[in-house]
């Protein structure tokens, strides 16, 4: 016995049912593509299949791969080279010996090639020397050891300003939140006004953000 051929109108409303399908699918493998949700459903497998080790070892890769993207974007957070100057990649040290003193640190360094001035950006998260910092703003008496050494604001924020009449470099130091411990050097003929400027390019909130999520 011969199956009747399938109506036009059966075949037009299978047609979105096969769309969905492959739809799902593709959505599946773009998913199955994040290494992220890979290590995670990895570890899940692991766990269920009592391999407590293979578990931790992937979750494991799964927090180094979520730092790697989380670092990254706030590298993107450093200002760009004002007119007329250059500038080196962001770095990032975030682990090993210096990481246990420093907390975990971003920099980069802006250049002026034609006056030989130099400006290095640096932002430290969790640095066990915001306590220090957070004393001396406490208690201004304690700066006065140190003429050199001034308060200093920017808007809402609170720090530090150190100028070395030794080799006419600059520093200024500012507390951001609890946690983050912004400088700015300046040296090579790199004044306080270029500093300034520098610390204006920057958007602080959202680097305060990345940070520390608050």
């Amino acid at each position: 016995m011969k199956t009747a051929p399938a109506s036009p109108s059966m075949m037009h409303r299978a047609l979105p049912a096969r769309a969905l399908l492959l739809l799902c699918l593709g959505l599946a493998g773009a998913a199955a593509a994040d290494p992220v949700i890979d290590q995670i459903e990895a570890a899940r497998h692991a766990y269920e299949s009592d391999e407590p080790q293979v578990a931790i070892q992937a979750l494991n890769f799964a927090i180094a791969q979520i730092e790697e993207q989380q670092t990254a974007k706030q590298l993107e957070l450093f200002p760009e080279p004002l007119p007329g100057w250059t500038a080196d990649e962001a770095t990032a040290d975030s682990g090993g010996i210096t990481a246990m003193l420093t907390g975990k640190v971003l920099s980069r360094t802006y250049r002026n090639e034609q006056s030989g001035a130099e400006v290095r950006i640096t932002v430290s998260a969790n640095s066990p020397f915001l306590g220090a910092l957070t004393s001396l703003m406490q208690m201004p008496m304690l700066l006065q050891a140190d003429p050199d050494t001034t308060l200093y604001t920017h808007g809402s924020y609170r720090g530090m300003l150190k100028q070395d009449t030794s080799d006419d470099s600059l520093e200024m130091s500012l507390l951001v939140g609890n946690n983050v411990l912004l400088q700015i050097n300046g040296s090579g003929g790199a004044d306080r006004a270029t500093l300034e400027a520098y610390l204006d390019a920057m958007d602080i909130p959202a680097l305060q953000k990345a940070l520390t999520g608050a």
